[in-house]
């Protein structure tokens, strides 16, 4: 197990510095007897900054994500659903904040020759902010399930060191129900991304050129966004 502070280094910066996460990556599909499909490329970035607080840590952090043609990794504006036949716009992704408060935990730590894998498993029930009958073209469930499955591999000998900021590469897989914009309905079935990162020194240009400057909140705030709930506030105007 490793400690907090010892996840905060590799995940962000336990001295309160900024740090950039990038990650690229692909996103499937499959349904009953259906299936996989290959249907994005995926490539995004968050940053963060770590203020420890009451006895625990904020993670305070903003992230943005571009759904990209597989074939050429452009950024797609449209889609057109093979599933439905339906020509969709494309909503990427810019949550400001997603926030975490976590004290009283441990991470779970494979040592690795000379490096240290530190995984989060995040298991995600909760009421769904797109309700079936308000949303029947969006919404697959009233209750929203989701898996977000992290690995961050660490140079062993950076995190027995005394360094804020310890390097790391990642490994990310999550499980999810259709997007919103997908206009899947009830359609069984889900999406898998599939991708991989590490701590970069800034923001790549081509996202900054996408979303405009990134930076990492300075305070918490709250609610967190979520391509669901930026889903529902785009539909109030």
């Amino acid at each position: 197990m490793s400690d907090l502070r010892d996840f905060m280094r590799v995940r962000a910066s336990a001295d309160g510095a900024e740090t950039v996460t990038w990650w690229t990556g692909d996103v499937y599909a499959y349904g009953l007897d259906d299936g996989p499909h290959h249907l994005f490329g995926f490539e995004g970035v968050n940053v963060a900054r770590a203020v420890e607080k009451d006895g625990g840590w904020e993670l305070l952090t903003r992230e943005a994500a571009a759904y990209l043609d597989p074939a050429s990794r452009d950024p797609l504006d449209t889609w057109d659903n093979p599933f439905t036949g339906r020509l969709v716009d494309v909503q990427h992704v810019y949550n400001d904040p997603v926030n975490q408060r976590l004290r009283g935990f441990q991470v779970p730590a494979t040592r690795m020759g000379d490096t240290v894998v530190l995984n989060t498993d995040i298991l995600l029930a909760y009421p769904s902010p797109l309700k079936v009958a308000d949303y029947p073209d969006n919404s697959f469930s009233d209750t929203y399930r989701a898996m977000e499955l992290f690995q961050f591999f660490a140079p062993a000998a950076a995190l027995e060191g005394d360094a804020p900021s310890v390097p790391n590469t990642l490994s990310w897989c999550r499980v999810s129900p259709w997007l919103p914009w997908m206009t899947m309905g009830q359609r069984p079935g889900a999406l898998v991304y599939h991708c991989r990162g590490a701590k970069v020194g800034e923001v790549p240009g081509n996202l900054e050129t996408l979303f405009g400057p990134l930076n990492a909140p300075t305070e918490w705030s709250a609610p967190n966004q979520t391509s669901w709930t930026t889903f529902v506030d785009r539909r109030k105007f």
